[in-house]
C-alpha cells in the first residue's frame, strides 16, 4: 500500500513556485502520503442504542433516532425532538456526549444506511435502537471535521458496500468496524472544517431567508387572494363562482405501452410526479402523434393550471401551471386557459388551498382521488380579470424571487459538494504537510 504516485502541483509555496505532494495508494485509495489510514475499529468503540417500551416514548430526555441522523451531519440538541423516560442507569449507559458519532444501523435504501453524525452539545442525551454509537478511542479528530469526514465518498462507498438486506439496508458494528478511514493531521482537519462550515452556514442563511420570503408570500396571498387587502386602484365587490362556470376541467390519459409506436416521440407527456416542479417548462415523458391520437391523453396549452388527482403521497391536491404545451397522465386534471379569467390568479389560488383539496378526495378517509367533479365544482373568489392579473402579478413575483434564492442555495450545495471531494481526499491542500501536526497525537 505504500506505491507513491506524483499528482499535478496543487499549491504555491511561499516561495512562489508550485510545490508537488507525493501521494500514496491505500485501502481507501490514492491519499496524500503524510495521511494516515486507519480501520475504524482502531478508531471507535462502537455500541447499540437502548430499546424502551412503547409507554416509554414522548417524554424523558432527549433521543436520537435514524431521521436525525439522515437529515444532519452535524447535531445539537435542538435537532433532536423525540423524547424517552429511562431510568439514571440507563440514561448514564447510553448518553451522548460531545464528540461521540452516531450511525444509523437501518435504511430503507442501501444509499442511507450507515450514514453518520457527530454530536456537538453537552446537553444530556440518548440514542435509539436503530442507532449506534461510535466513541473515539484516539484524539484523532477535530470533531466537527470528523461529521463532515464521514460523509466522503471514500467512506460512504465503504458503509454502503457492507449495508445487508432486501427490503431494509442494515449494518452492524462488526461491519462497521472493517471501514478505513483516511485521517488528515489536525491543522488539516480544522482548516477543512472552517471552510466547510463556512459554506455550511452561507446555506443556513439561505434556509432562513427562503423561509422568511415564504412565510411573506403566505400572508400575502391570505390577504390578497380573500380580498382582504386590495391593490391600489381596485374597489368593488368581488363574486364567488365555481370553476365549471368559467373554466373548461379535463383529465389526461397514458398511451398503451404494449405499442412501442406510441412512445418516444416529440409530444411531451407529463407524469404527476412532475408537478412538483409548480413551474413546468420540461417533462422526461414523450409519446408520439400515433400516441396522442390512440390514447385519452390530450394536448394542453401553455397556462393550463394543473391539479393532481391520485396518489398517496403529496402528489394529490399539488397544483402546477404549465409553461409550454404538453400532455399529461390521467392522473393530472388540466384547467384550461381563456380570456374570462387570469390562469395566473387562479393557480395562486388553489396552490394556496392544498390541505382543502386533499380533505375533498374521495373515497374512506380522503384517502381516493380528486376527480373532474370535484374540480369543477370548486368555489373560488372572483375579482375582475383585470384584478386577477394584479394579484397574479405580485405573488408571481414572489415566486420568482423564492426560485431564485432556491436556486443559489443548490448551487451552494453543490460547491459544497465539490469542495468535500477535493479536500476529504487531500487532491487540494489547505494547510502544507510541514505545516501540520502529527496524526493521532494532540488533542481534538
Amino acid at each position: 500500500m505504500n506505491d507513491r504516485v506524483v499528482p499535478a502541483p496543487v499549491r504555491r509555496g511561499d516561495s512562489g513556485e508550485n510545490e508537488t505532494l507525493e501521494y500514496k495508494r491505500s485501502e481507501v485509495g490514492s491519499v496524500p502520503t503524510d495521511w494516515e489510514v486507519v480501520p475504524f475499529s482502531a478508531l471507535f468503540e462502537f455500541r447499540n442504542g437502548v430499546n424502551a417500551d412503547k409507554s416509554a416514548y414522548g417524554l424523558g430526555v432527549p433521543f436520537i433516532n435514524v431521521l436525525e441522523i439522515i437529515t444532519k451531519s452535524h447535531l445539537v440538541r435542538k435537532d433532536v425532538p423525540g423524547r424517552v423516560s429511562l431510568s439514571s442507569d440507563l440514561i448514564a449507559s447510553f448518553a451522548v456526549r460531545r464528540g461521540d458519532l452516531i450511525f444509523n444501523r437501518t435504511s430503507e435504501t442501501q444509499e442511507e444506511v450507515g450514514l453518520a453524525a457527530v454530536y456537538l452539545d453537552d446537553e444530556p442525551t440518548v440514542f435509539g435502537g436503530f442507532v449506534i454509537r461510535g466513541r473515539s478511542k484516539t484524539p484523532a479528530f477535530d470533531s466537527i471535521y470528523v461529521g463532515y469526514a464521514l460523509r466522503a465518498p471514500s467512506i460512504r462507498s465503504q458503509i454502503i458496500a457492507r449495508g445487508q438486506g432486501a427490503i431494509r439496508a442494515n449494518i452492524g458494528q462488526a461491519d462497521l468496524r472493517q471501514v478505513f478511514a483516511p485521517i488528515p493531521r489536525l491543522a488539516e482537519q480544522r482548516a477543512i472544517a472552517a471552510a466547510l462550515s463556512d459554506v455550511d452556514r452561507l446555506i443556513g442563511a439561505l434556509d432562513r431567508l427562503i423561509a422568511k420570503k415564504r412565510a411573506v408570500k403566505l400572508g400575502a396571498m391570505q390577504q390578497l387572494l380573500t380580498g382582504r387587502t386590495r391593490l391600489p386602484g381596485f374597489g368593488g365587490e368581488w363574486a364567488t363562482k365555481i370553476i365549471g362556470e368559467f373554466a373548461d376541467c379535463i383529465a389526461g390519459g397514458t398511451p398503451s405501452t404494449a405499442v412501442p409506436a406510441f412512445w418516444g416521440g416529440h409530444v411531451r407527456w407529463m407524469s404527476s410526479g412532475e408537478l412538483n416542479q409548480k413551474y413546468v417548462t420540461e417533462v422526461e415523458g414523450r409519446i408520439t402523434d400515433l400516441g396522442l391520437k390512440n390514447s385519452s391523453a390530450k394536448m394542453i396549452p401553455p397556462k393550463s393550471v394543473l391539479i393532481g388527482l391520485a396518489g398517496q403521497g403529496r402528489t394529490r391536491g399539488t397544483v402546477a401551471m404549465n409553461l409550454v404545451g404538453l400532455a399529461t397522465n390521467q392522473s393530472i386534471a388540466a384547467i384550461l386557459p381563456n380570456r374570462h379569467y387570469a390562469a395566473e390568479y387562479l393557480y395562486h389560488n388553489l396552490d394556496s388551498r392544498y390541505d382543502e383539496l386533499r380533505a375533498l378526495s374521495t373515497g374512506e378517509g380522503g384517502r381516493g382521488g380528486l376527480n373532474l367533479t370535484i374540480i369543477k365544482s370548486l368555489l373560488v373568489p372572483f375579482p375582475k380579470v383585470e384584478e386577477q392579473r394584479a394579484i397574479a402579478t405580485v405573488l408571481s413575483d414572489m415566486d420568482a424571487e423564492i426560485a431564485a434564492l432556491e436556486r443559489r442555495r443548490e448551487k451552494t450545495k453543490a460547491i459544497k459538494q465539490g469542495m468535500m471531494q477535493v479536500l476529504l481526499t487531500g487532491r487540494v491542500r489547505l494547510v502544507a504537510p510541514a505545516e501540520s501536526e502529527v496524526a493521532l497525537e494532540g488533542g481534538a
